[in-house]
């Protein structure tokens, strides 16, 4: 109950909006729509990232890889409708991660589109011009119910934001691309809501970093007390096999068709 208490106050104060505690009982469940690796049969690879969060009340897409005929082809092959997605949240503004926006709003276009204060002042008339709502993000605020943004955070060489859940086994944070530095943003969520980080999962941006270097984020991650985490896309895959050495059966692989379902106790949180 503490814990909860300070992440409403941290929430209260850094953002002015707060309306919900933690998930009790609901499950949320992620599904990666769109990667540079698979997990499942039927779905085409791509360089880029796509989730489909689903939480107790709304179905947020987070970001929308770079090509909207993959995207739409894996929703389908996933069984995802895309009317049943409530609003579309974009962490940055680089082609793999918005391409496939515009064939994503052919198909649902009356929802919110949220994206970073940096993005150019024309991407509002766009998303209007496609029948969405162009909502622009600085500081971290609750979008729904359990589901919450970090607000846009610095980074070079473009501004990100990331996203919390806040569910019974801990926070989840779900990430694009971390041009800030993925320690960053955990430091940031922290700064959000003082809570036990369970998940982290997305790009992390680690191709060509030293294996020295990812060792000291690894370290940083268990300093933080990360219990899971599912590096993919611009992680690497020497960084993803670091983690994989340190977290073992918690780190998760990733890749189209991924489901991560949380909570489900005494179960894996994977299928």
């Amino acid at each position: 109950m503490k814990g909860l208490l300070i992440c409403f106050l941290s929430l209260m104060a850094l953002a002015g909006v707060m309306t919900g505690t933690a998930a009790g009982g609901h499950d949320i469940t992620l599904t990666v729509v769109y990667d540079n690796y698979v997990s499942t049969e039927g779905v085409r690879s791509d360089w880029g990232f796509s989730c489909l969060i689903e939480g107790p009340d709304e179905a947020i897409l987070f970001d929308t890889g770079a090509r909207g005929d993959i995207l739409l082809s894996n929703m389908e092959a996933l069984g995802i409708d895309p009317a049943s997605v409530d609003m579309v949240v974009l962490s940055h503004i680089h082609h793999d991660h918005i391409g496939g926006l515009d064939a994503f709003l052919n198909e649902k276009s009356d929802i919110p589109v949220y994206f970073g204060d940096s993005f150019p002042v024309s991407f509002d008339q766009h998303i209007s011009d496609r029948g969405a709502r162009p909502i622009r993000v600085r500081k971290p605020f609750e979008i729904c119910p359990y589901i919450i943004s970090t607000g846009e955070i610095p980074g070079h060489p473009v501004a990100e934001q990331s996203l919390i859940l806040d569910t019974d086994e801990g926070l989840i944070v779900i990430t694009g691309c971390s041009h800030p530095g993925i320690v960053t943003i955990l430091h940031r969520v922290r700064e959000i809501c003082d809570k036990a980080i369970f998940l982290v999962c997305g790009g992390f941006h680690l191709t060509g970093v030293s294996g020295n270097a990812v060792r000291q984020i690894i370290a940083g991650f268990e300093k933080m007390g990360v219990q899971k985490c599912g590096p993919t896309h611009c992680t690497g895959d020497r960084a993803i096999s670091l983690f994989k050495e340190a977290y073992g059966k918690s780190c998760i692989p990733m890749g189209v068709g991924r489901i991560i379902r949380i909570p489900e106790r005494n179960k894996d949180i994977i299928r």
